[in-house]
């Protein structure tokens, strides 16, 4: 499934448990609400690992992180544990600035984070 609003996109993909939502794009006020959409229909599912895609993201205002942050917070009382594939200026450094890495699980590359962390 593909969602588009100009430059904007989700496209789902499944990785055996892991559901992987890829987003492109700027990531704002106008397009957060998208990709809750997306989160929605994709938490309606349970899957084990929802894997949040921004390495196709050049821009992500505070809308964007705090979507992510609330989407913790609403999977933090489930089975699925949320993960975000996220390197970069427009992504995981304003993420770490305001500490959503202390509460996310950010990882360099989709690979990595459909893996998890190793114990």
């Amino acid at each position: 499934m593909v969602t588009e609003s100009s430059a904007f996109s989700v496209t789902r993909h499944t990785h055996g448990e892991a559901v992987v939502l890829e987003v492109c794009g700027a990531l704002d006020q106008v397009t957060a609400p998208s990709l809750a959409t997306q989160f929605d229909i994709v938490l309606m599912s349970g899957p084990a690992v929802l894997v949040v895609d921004l390495t196709g993201v050049d821009f992500m205002s505070s809308a964007g992180i705090s979507l992510l942050v609330e989407t913790h917070r609403l999977t933090e009382r489930t089975a699925t544990a949320l993960r975000v594939a996220a390197e970069g200026p427009a992504t995981s450094r304003p993420m770490r600035i305001v500490g959503v890495d202390k509460m996310i699980d950010l990882y360099p590359t989709v690979t990595e984070a459909i893996r998890g962390r190793q114990p």
